[in-house]
């Protein structure tokens, strides 16, 4: 009888620490986005019209993924310079961007490309070691509408196989806090 209340206890306490582990284990694995559906955003931006019609670049509009860490989202100003000229009228999208910027408004956009909390992608490295933004992102350039969607799997199995096809450090400070 006293093993078995001694058994219980370390069951209790060994079901009680596998819980959280359960969890974390869920979010940053099991729960990171792979293939999800693609999220609404407040304006449906033509990235076709952008990339293909007009020829820009990504780092045009994304100009921090050059330099730093994150790519970033342009500041409307940026959409300005060339939106001041062009017609709104009977351009629903085009309304709203204009209609942001004379209010003085942000865009909030709904984050597309997800990554488990713990970890960290540097963009302006991978840039600088040649990669393109579709090797991670695909062709957004072609993708109309919906929209923008996650098309790679980011899961670290992903990550450790692609470091390992291209020479890269593999050893977990790489990527994790």
């Amino acid at each position: 009888m006293r093993y078995v209340r001694l058994l219980v206890f370390v069951l209790v306490v060994l079901v009680i620490m596998a819980v959280p582990l359960a969890l974390v284990l869920a979010r940053s694995y099991f729960l990171s986005p792979t293939a999800q559906p693609v999220k609404a955003q407040p304006i449906q931006f033509p990235h076709q019209v952008h990339v293909q019609a007009i020829g820009l670049d990504c780092t045009y509009c994304h100009r921090n993924a050059t330099t730093s860490a994150q790519a970033t989202l342009p500041p409307l100003e940026l959409c300005m310079q060339c939106h001041k000229i062009i017609p709104a009228q009977g351009r629903p999208e085009l309304e709203k961007l204009v209609s942001a910027f004379e209010q003085n408004q942000p865009i909030l956009w709904n984050k597309v490309h997800q990554l488990p909390d713990h970890t960290h992608f540097v963009h302006s490295v991978h840039l600088s070691f040649g990669f393109q933004c579709s090797t991670c992102h695909g062709d957004v350039g072609a993708m109309g509408k919906p929209g923008v969607k996650q098309v790679r799997d980011l899961r670290m199995g992903d990550c450790i196989t692609c470091h390992q096809q291209n020479g890269a450090r593999t050893d977990c400070s790489v990527c994790h806090y």
